[in-house]
């Protein structure tokens, strides 16, 4: 695997002034940094000066240097102080974990000259803790040069601190699994939510984009509240938007806005979702559902934090952090050309795995006491209401049950079930008027009605492609493995099947 180089900076006083011609024939330390026998597949730019004069800062380097505009990126970053020490560490830590960094394959270098020394201290704490990197210099009477020294926090000083601070450590982390009252409203006692839910602690803490993966009804919306009210944006706007919802052709509209004129219909301007949120969060369920143009806009929305409304020229700065949530397999959708892999990859630096209902040993009956809770208290007081019990068989079926539709059939069902019952005690008989018959996704595709007739070969290649997908998917893209799984003899008898069906291939073929 190819190693490749980033060079990651904040644009200086000096750097701007040397693009604008003040310092003679002085370049300045960014651009003296790339005209070195080093060179960076990407270089990666932080602003806190105002954004379209550090864009016109980076087109005239990419003159001067040669670098193409694709490999130069631009980030606006909001400082209250260039020299507060907290808030530039939590910034610049939030835009490199956004980029998915550290990774494998990247090599980082972080140059220290550019900016203030507030700054230029937190790359040196960065590259020897959380983002190890080379760090550079550069200056008129030295040039460029590399800055090398022996520093190992943790291992220098960590050891220590643990040995004098040990029982306080312990006593502090054992009250954090304690305190979550902003996810209080996640009912449960299984293991595997617990640890979801200790993970979207943790994601809360940190200003980057979360993608909430689970089936319909598993409560994604629910863990995108909790995380926004316990992050520092709590008080601020939160907006969920249901993506799946949106008709196609609105998509751009409604996300990012549009001005009067724009198309037939837009007859006022509108902000959009993305500036409704600004300063809050942004919940994005069903994002697998967007359009693959809208996809491209949310991509840059994501890289630069600033939307364009439809029909303006100019962009709007925005500071909203994006929660996405889907119930589809995106590594299939990714395959398939369905969902843009390098917006995946924006999406999900932080990824909650929600379980099913049925897989939460022990959260069935939990639930049920709550949601029988909440439906007697919204029934008192109202006429021929009754306070509701559940039987022993009653409860023995809703354990046994599936649940395709997973907590949100569970409380449903429940509230059927009471109303349907004419006694005080909802009985066995009561839960089973009250299911839903299960429909499975296999029933659905190769069970449809017939009708006007259906194009039974369409129909089967549709699974097939459907199944090849997820076989790709769980093999890690090797059709080797793909192929036991889908029962062929050999990778190519799967092969020639793609070729049929459209699929594209990997060049790995092991």
């Amino acid at each position: 695997m190819k190693i490749k180089k980033w060079l990651v900076a904040w644009i200086g006083k000096t750097d701007h002034e040397c693009a604008e011609g003040h310092h003679g024939t002085d370049v300045g330390p960014i651009a003296t940094s790339l005209l070195g026998e080093q060179k960076y597949d990407r270089v990666y730019l932080l602003t806190n000066y105002d954004f379209e004069r550090s864009k016109r800062y980076c087109q005239w380097l990419e003159e001067r240097t040669g670098y193409p505009g694709e490999s130069v990126d631009l980030y606006q970053v909001d400082l209250s102080s260039p020299i507060d020490y907290g808030e530039i560490y939590t910034q610049v830590s939030s835009h490199l974990s956004s980029a998915g960094l550290p990774r494998g394959g990247i090599e980082l270098t972080f140059h220290l000259s550019p900016g203030t020394p507030a700054m230029a201290a937190i790359w040196i704490i960065l590259a020897k803790t959380r983002f190890p990197a080379k760090l550079i210099q550069t200056s008129r009477e030295r040039g460029l040069e590399n800055v090398d020294f022996f520093f190992d926090l943790a291992s220098d000083f960590l050891p220590e601190y643990l040995r004098r601070s040990g029982e306080r450590v312990e006593r502090l982390a054992g009250a954090a699994k304690t305190q979550a009252p902003e996810f209080s409203k996640i009912i449960h006692q299984s293991s595997l939510v617990a640890e979801q839910i200790s993970l979207a602690r943790r994601m809360a803490a940190h200003e980057v984009p979360v993608l909430v993966l689970g089936e319909t009804g598993t409560g994604k919306e629910l863990f995108a509240e909790a995380i926004h009210a316990a992050s520092q944006r709590a008080g601020k706007p939160f907006i969920a938007v249901n993506c799946g919802a949106i008709p196609p052709e609105l998509a751009n509209s409604e996300l990012f806005g549009h001005k009067k004129g724009a198309f037939t219909g837009a007859t006022s301007d509108r902000k959009g979702h993305f500036q409704e949120a600004s300063g809050g969060t942004l919940f994005l369920d069903e994002v697998g559902d967007l359009p693959l143009d809208t996809q491209v806009r949310l991509l840059r929305v994501l890289q630069s934090s600033e939307v364009t409304p439809l029909g303006q020229s100019g962009s709007v700065k925005i500071n909203t952090r994006i929660i996405a949530a889907t119930h589809r397999d995106l590594g299939a959708d990714i395959t398939a050309g369905k969902f843009r892999e390098d917006l995946f990859h924006r999406l999900a630096v932080g990824i909650l795995r929600l379980p099913p209902l049925r897989e939460r040993v022990g959260d069935i009956d939990a639930l049920v006491a709550h949601f029988l809770t909440l439906i007697n208290t919204d029934a008192r007081g109202r006429p021929e209401s009754q306070h509701k019990e559940i039987s022993v068989e009653a409860r023995k079926i809703l354990s046994q049950h599936s649940w395709p539709g997973n907590v949100r059939e569970l409380y449903h069902t429940l509230l059927r079930a009471a109303i349907w019952s004419t006694g005080p005690e909802i009985s066995a008989r009561d839960i089973e008027a009250a299911l839903l018959p299960v429909m499975t996704k296999v029933d659905a595709v190769v069970r449809p009605k017939i009708g006007q007739g259906v194009d039974l070969k369409e129909l089967l290649d549709d699974m097939a492609r459907d199944l090849i997908a997820q076989a790709m998917v769980k093999s890690h893209q090797k059709k080797t493995g793909a192929a036991k799984l889908l029962g062929f003899d050999n990778y190519q008898t799967l092969g020639n099947w793609m070729k049929r069906l459209g699929l594209d291939q990997p060049k790995e073929i092991t």
